[in-house]
């Protein structure tokens, strides 16, 4: 595509995007459709994000990659922000889209010292910045929110955030209402993901998740303790691998031992989740606090009724009582009654998975998310 404002860019040359993403795999899973339909758009795309085990699914869809990484956990924050920098000013992108928190601080101020044209700051919850009762957080979290605010005010800036709660957030923060778009999550492909007839009893619940404690995995593996204590018969799955760079990862030893006990099993990280979703019968993600949770829209559009909890991001995916149920978090007790509910309860499950169809397509649609995405991309380039 031509760039937008012809005094800003140079008449007839691609804008080049450059998105910023910690983890390749995490680019893959939420990102590459969108970053395709801007490619397909016109924009010369390029991501700069650790060069892992998806680096060839990146690759081979015909974007550039720029092994940078970004930790996660520690790191030097002056050398990592020198290092964006100096990628920065070698790539001259004309717009950056960051993903996730640390990548949009550390990023912004690059791009400010770069004089990058333009940014896209996508937020996918800020829970641990403005929630987390770490004495080290609370001690930095009113520096750390002061500089944000101001990293995400300025010119040719807008942040993406996916629920009301983070966008109130940022705006008591001081982040004007006018840079700020909402855009409920990454999108579903609700042609790839659809239903299934049921699969055969017993009635299996799923968790799709990072192994993390903030996920709701212990709250999980405890109401399934409880409901097979009672005589419940189900199966209890856990489907991902933990994340040692996240403070919060459960040990592979306590996945493990968990594994075969009350109901529960864990399969690991799996990549066909289609085939997954559509071996359960009820999705559950018992979190304390999400942007808006790709797992849960993506079993929604497999028809699966969605035990969740009354948290930010969450509870933008499930109307209570239509196409799921809402519990309070940290609360395995009425998690496992919700659960319960619905184990027992066949028709109450085809009826909400029905719902749960009929919202990821018409509100959560990955063709959706990438229009609102892109129409964001132009206005913070004109």
């Amino acid at each position: 595509m031509e760039c937008p404002t012809a005094g800003k860019y140079p008449l007839n040359r691609k804008i080049k995007l450059l998105y910023l993403v910690t983890e390749d795999w995490y680019f893959v899973s939420h990102r590459l459709p969108l970053a395709l339909a801007a490619q397909a758009a016109g924009y010369d795309v390029v991501v700069a994000t650790r060069a892992g085990r998806q680096a060839d699914v990146i690759r081979s869809a015909g974007i550039r990659l720029i092994p940078f990484a970004l930790s996660r956990r520690g790191g030097n924050p002056l050398r990592e922000i020198f290092a964006l920098w100096r990628l920065y000013r070698r790539e001259q992108p004309d717009l950056i889209h960051h993903v996730a928190l640390k990548p949009v601080m550390f990023g912004a101020l690059a791009a400010w010292l770069a004089r990058v044209p333009a940014q896209v700051n996508a937020v996918a919850g800020l829970g641990w910045l403005f929630t987390s009762s770490s004495g080290v957080v609370r001690l930095v979290r009113p520096a750390l929110r002061w500089m944000l605010a101001r990293l995400l005010n300025r010119p040719h800036g807008l942040t993406i955030v996916q629920n009301p709660e983070d966008r109130a957030l940022l705006e008591r923060s001081g982040v004007p209402a006018a840079r700020l778009r909402l855009i409920r999550g990454a999108g579903v492909d609700v042609q790839v993901f659809h239903p299934a007839p049921p699969p055969p009893d017993p009635v299996c619940v799923v968790l799709v998740a990072r192994m993390l404690r903030d996920k709701g995995v212990g709250e999980f593996v405890e109401a399934a303790r409880r409901l097979t204590e009672a005589g419940v018969n189900a199966r209890f799955v856990l489907v991902g691998d933990p994340d040692p760079a996240n403070p919060a990862s459960v040990p592979e030893s306590s996945l493990r031992n968990w594994h075969g006990r009350h109901g529960v099993e864990w399969w690991g990280r799996r990549d066909d989740m289609p085939t997954v979703l559509q071996a359960a019968h009820i999705a559950c993600l018992p979190s304390y606090r999400e942007g808006l949770p790709k797992s849960l829209l993506e079993a929604a559009a497999c028809g699966l009724p969605i035990v969740t909890t009354d948290a930010p991001g969450c509870r933008e995916v499930v109307h209570d009582g239509v196409n799921g149920l809402l519990v309070p978090v940290r609360d395995a007790v009425a998690l496992a009654a919700a659960l319960k509910k619905l184990i027992e309860d066949a028709e109450l499950r085809r009826r909400m998975g029905e719902q749960s169809r009929l919202r990821a397509e018409s509100e959560f649609g990955l063709e959706t998310v990438i229009a609102q995405t892109l129409a964001v991309y132009r206005e913070a380039c004109a």
